[in-house]
């Protein structure tokens, strides 16, 4: 067998690993994804993921966009749907007017915006579909503040790798949901903190007041309530070290469509 053609099959064995491991662990197999050996395998594998997926994609292809007929009647609002804590329910009575957004870690010029502020930056209106681990999709029309036009106002530092969305929602044992993605995809024109689903402000299921919508991935990258952006060069500090409340429990960081 010539080199190429050993190549060619290594590859083909490796996406089909990925695609196993992905679905054992999105089901639901808990005693795989907890387990020594297992977490290893699956990180290794969704490394290779990430590799193929960006090779073939390039990284400013966009997200098929769609026309307003095609928006879906029923936008499910699944996860979590209220924060529940103190501090969001002062938010929600003074309608967020004193949410704020910070960004914040390896940056020339940390800053926050108040909702308002971010009202008042150039927006992005964008017809997309979500795609959601559980098998169902929808189709919704976003509105938001494009997140590479924050990144000029805060200027990375040559070492930020990842951004980190850290939200106000929290489990039933106290714990934060965040999300994270490569610095380079926040730059992407269609990677935004959306503030409008369906021309009406977000409502508090779907993630007042801001959303990320990060539109080649998965919905569960799709990070509700965001408070704050961190940029910073490693991940594994954050949380349980995976990039993000779901990677932490089994879900592969790198989730791209």
């Amino acid at each position: 067998m010539i080199p190429q053609q050993q190549s060619m099959r290594r590859r083909q064995f490796l996406k089909g690993t990925v695609g196993a491991a992905s679905v054992v662990v999105l089901s639901g197999c808990d005693n795989l994804s907890q387990s020594s050996w297992f977490p290893n395998i699956l990180s290794k594998a969704e490394r290779v993921t990430e590799i193929v997926q960006r090779a073939v994609t390039p990284r400013e292809a966009l997200a098929k966009e769609y026309g307003e007929a095609d928006i879906s009647t029923v936008f499910p609002a699944n996860g979590n749907t209220d924060p529940g804590t103190e501090l969001y329910a002062e938010h929600v009575a003074r309608n967020f007017s004193e949410w704020t957004l910070e960004i914040v870690g390896l940056v020339k010029s940390p800053r926050s915006w108040s909702l308002a502020a971010l009202k008042e930056l150039p927006a992005r209106t964008q017809i997309t579909r979500h795609d959601c681990v559980e098998g169902w999709s929808a189709i919704g029309k976003w509105t938001g503040v494009p997140i590479g036009d924050l990144m000029h106002q805060v200027e990375p530092l040559p070492n930020a790798r990842y951004a980190v969305f850290h939200c106000a929602d929290v489990d039933d044992e106290g714990i934060a949901y965040y999300e994270s993605m490569a610095v380079a995809d926040c730059y992407h024109p269609q990677t935004i903190l959306a503030y409008e689903l369906n021309d009406v402000a977000l409502d508090i299921p779907h993630g007042a007041p801001l959303r990320l919508r990060f539109e080649r991935q998965l919905g569960y990258k799709q990070a509700k309530y965001v408070m704050k952006i961190e940029l910073v060069e490693f991940l594994a500090g954050i949380g349980g070290g995976k990039g993000g409340y779901w990677e932490d429990q089994g879900y592969e960081w790198y989730a791209g469509i």
